[in-house]
């Protein structure tokens, strides 16, 4: 395993992945289709934000990113079939360190409600809830963290 800078070109690779690890959750698909914009990774966005990905035998298997003009965790994804095998643990390491080395103290995310119960065991704290962007009337687990402590 391997975790590394993605490259702009690999940008339709990563929406593939987070659509996937979307769908992962059972949500139908005309739910999945409104998400698509949202999970659309663009060379424009790997340009001007730090992703990073996770690739076993040079298969993308993993990422995420910070918005950091925002202080946000933007996404982490993992494909379907690593989901459950100790992969999140070893990104969110990783992007704790990123997020020292890029000087953020404290970022937010908005988590996926399936996977809250992961942030939470990772030392996030839920300080509320955020609006969808896509379903009006749904809301998404508002969480902070706290880097280096």
């Amino acid at each position: 395993m391997n975790i590394r800078k993605a490259l702009l070109e690999e940008s339709e690779k990563l929406s593939e992945l987070a659509y996937e690890s979307k769908a992962f959750w059972g949500y139908p698909k005309d739910f999945l289709d409104r998400c698509k914009d949202d999970l659309t990774v663009t060379a424009e966005y790997i340009k001007e934000n730090p992703v990073y990905l996770m690739e076993d035998d040079k298969k993308i298997i993993a990422f995420y990113s910070f918005t950091l003009n925002e202080k946000k965790l933007d996404s982490l994804f993992i494909h379907p079939e690593y989901i459950g095998k100790g992969l999140g643990k070893i990104l969110w390491k990783d992007l704790m360190n990123k997020a020292e080395q890029l000087n953020i103290t404290e970022f937010t995310l908005d988590s996926e409600p399936h996977a809250e119960g992961f942030y939470l065991k990772m030392g996030a704290k839920r300080i509320g809830d955020t609006p969808s962007t896509i379903f009006p009337g749904r809301s998404l687990p508002l969480l902070s963290v706290n880097v280096g402590r």
